[in-house]
């Protein structure tokens, strides 16, 4: 019910109660709005089980939760299975950290990049360049063209 209040929202709220109700009121308005949230619950399921009894019993396996339209759409698309669509087997060929830690080898130009780039397209431009990477454009060159302009980046200007 209150997974989004922090630890520090929490101690606001309560030193803010004190201030409000005062330390001799507070229990009082406290046992008010537990015993407020829980009549609302026990009327919320009353009104639910007479939901229930007024459908019938051809919707007897009826739940309140299939109403979201998530629930409703999983529950009718998978028909009791739970991978349909071979989802498991997706998420576990895609290995997201592997993919992440190669990227980020082949960026900061690492050795095991190198011979992993092999069988990949990149190789090609890292036999080009000699570098083993691509070359970088910050770096101001030695000898520049007088033709050769600097690279036009649209988003700078």
């Amino acid at each position: 019910m209150f997974n989004d209040i922090g630890p520090l929202e929490l101690v606001t709220l309560v030193v803010l109660a004190v201030l409000v109700f005062g330390p001799e009121k507070l229990p009082k308005v406290i046992q008010d709005a537990t015993r407020f949230i829980r009549k609302i619950r026990e009327f919320a399921d009353t009104a639910k089980e007479d939901i229930k009894s007024e459908l019938g019993p051809e919707f007897k396996d009826f739940e309140f939760e299939d109403l979201n339209p998530k629930t409703f759409v999983r529950k009718h698309l998978t028909d009791g299975e739970e991978d349909t669509f071979g989802l498991k087997e997706i998420r576990s060929s895609f290995d997201l950290r592997k993919e992440i830690t190669e990227v980020a080898d082949a960026v900061n130009n690492r050795d095991d990049a190198k011979a992993a780039a092999k069988d990949t397209p990149m190789a090609a431009t890292t036999a080009v360049n000699g570098s083993g990477g691509t070359p970088d454009l910050l770096k101001k060159r030695e000898n520049p063209d007088r033709d050769d302009r600097p690279p036009f980046d649209a988003d700078a200007t």
